[in-house]
């Protein structure tokens, strides 16, 4: 990774790009590096491994003072008996298991009817919150071939939500970062981005483009199966459908 530079009376400037530095990755890509946001990041992190320090030693004060019982299960039972003897005096102990399988009853009920909405809501939230990300996405319209509900049913698996945002991941389970915001989560077409780029058939998905000028090698046509172009035709569209219910 190194920073992208102009010459500019026989001086080297480094490139700006919305108030922030542009560097170019080993890999061609280039990126305007948020310094002030990779800081808040770092400070962030930093605070949170605090945090995450405090609650573990928290949790080891608590164990130690449970030393002695080698056997959890013989203990919890024990005090369960010892409740039922306490409560003898007002009731007969078959009693009170009677009074608690009723109680755990209605409790089950109440907590199934809870789950049932919860679930519920849960799939309204998915679709609103990552298929709506589908319909609206520019990468998609922009630069894929395909509609976006047949996108979604290729990478739909990779999404899921997390506290309420849409968090992506890889195709080896790992959470997909931006290269823009180090130490933050990519956004939801960056996050597609890089799904499509390591997607195996991503030439038969993304849009090819034939168009010509100074940004084409020599003056003629670039390649009509060129990866992330615009101007897909009929036959590219037709192509990648295929490819992709070939996948699914």
């Amino acid at each position: 990774m190194k920073l992208k530079t102009v010459e500019v009376d026989g001086k080297q400037y480094a490139e700006i790009q919305d108030g922030k530095p542009v560097y170019v990755e080993d890999d061609g890509k280039e990126v305007a590096f948020d310094a002030a946001g990779t800081r808040s990041t770092i400070t962030r992190l930093n605070a949170e491994a605090k945090d995450h320090r405090v609650r573990a030693d928290s949790a080891e004060k608590i164990v130690k003072t449970f030393e002695g019982i080698d056997d959890p299960a013989a203990a919890k039972k024990a005090l369960g008996i010892v409740a039922n003897l306490d409560a003898k005096t007002l009731v007969d102990a078959g009693e009170i298991e009677k009074v608690k399988t009723e109680i755990s009853k209605a409790f089950q009920t109440q907590l199934d009817e809870a789950n049932g909405k919860a679930q519920t809501f849960e799939q309204q939230l998915y679709a609103e919150k990552i298929g709506g990300n589908f319909a609206r996405s520019a990468f998609i319209a922009e630069k894929l071939a395909v509609p976006a509900d047949m996108v979604q049913a290729t990478f739909g698996q990779n999404l899921k939500i997390e506290d309420g945002k849409v968090v992506a991941y890889d195709s080896q389970g790992q959470k997909i970062f931006s290269r823009a915001r180090p130490g933050e989560l990519a956004d939801f077409d960056e996050a597609i981005e890089t799904l499509v780029s390591q997607y195996p058939h991503r030439d038969h998905i993304l849009k090819s483009s034939n168009a010509t000028g100074s940004g084409a090698q020599n003056g003629q046509n670039t390649n009509s199966n060129a990866k992330g172009n615009f101007g897909g035709g009929k036959d590219d569209r037709v192509a990648a459908i295929k490819a992709m219910t070939a996948t699914n």
